[in-house]
């Protein structure tokens, strides 16, 4: 009887040894996953920060690029401002040495006449352009010139905010920044090359894989 109570009580201690195995196996795979994908995880947050880190010397780039730009623009403004100073003085200039030259040249062709001469070449045979409705014309250009022009509304906000930034301004970083190419990766279908965060690719119009897929759910332990 001694013997049947000690055989039973090793067959239970052999279903409970084998049910906390099967328990400890489980816990041990699942931990196991867990880890794999805390490893991957943090491969690819590695990853994802590299990336934030390019885009962000990129979007410099372009925000130094485009202040650039924008200086450019002032300076273009401020120089053809000055041309057109330049340009209305020589006109007015013109006009009236044009107003003097008229009735001069009236009254030496009537000298000339009265002693038997032929009149003078008209100035508009030598100067085409050179005749009243020039002026006339001219004046209309001039008045529509100084309607000033101004930059689209989103591009000046953009300016101005790009003025804010302090960014190191030399002649090599200027021709850097400039001769920058946009960041590429090959499209896994086509092959070509394609910028690097092109959801579709504009070529063959293959949605962009990404380099870390979605990982399928695991399924629950039952």
């Amino acid at each position: 009887m001694a013997d049947e109570m000690e055989i039973l009580n090793k067959l239970e201690n052999l279903k409970e040894l084998r049910a906390k195995t099967l328990q400890l196996e489980k816990v041990k795979s699942r931990l196991k996953q867990e880890f794999e994908l805390t490893e991957n995880e943090e491969h690819c947050l590695e990853e994802y920060k590299q990336e934030m880190e390019l885009l962000l010397q990129e979007k410099m780039a372009h925000v130094e690029e485009l202040r650039l730009i924008h200086a450019d623009i002032n300076l273009m403004e401020t120089t053809i401002k000055q041309a057109e100073d330049e340009r209305n003085k020589a006109l007015e200039a013109t006009k009236r040495l044009y107003e003097e030259y008229r009735p001069l040249k009236d009254e030496v062709d009537s000298l000339r006449a009265m002693i038997g001469l032929i009149k003078l070449p008209d100035l508009q045979e030598e100067e085409e352009k050179l005749t009243p409705e020039y002026f006339e014309k001219q004046n209309v250009e001039w008045q529509t010139e100084t309607v000033e022009s101004t930059l689209p509304q989103s591009l000046a906000m953009a300016a101005a905010a790009a003025q804010q930034i302090q960014v190191p301004r030399n002649k090599n970083e200027r021709q850097a920044f400039r001769q920058q190419p946009p960041p590429m990766k090959a499209c896994l279908s086509c092959h070509q090359q394609i910028h690097r965060n092109a959801p579709i690719c504009p070529l063959c119009k293959a949605k962009s894989r990404s380099r870390n897929p979605k990982k399928p759910k695991r399924k629950l332990d039952e």
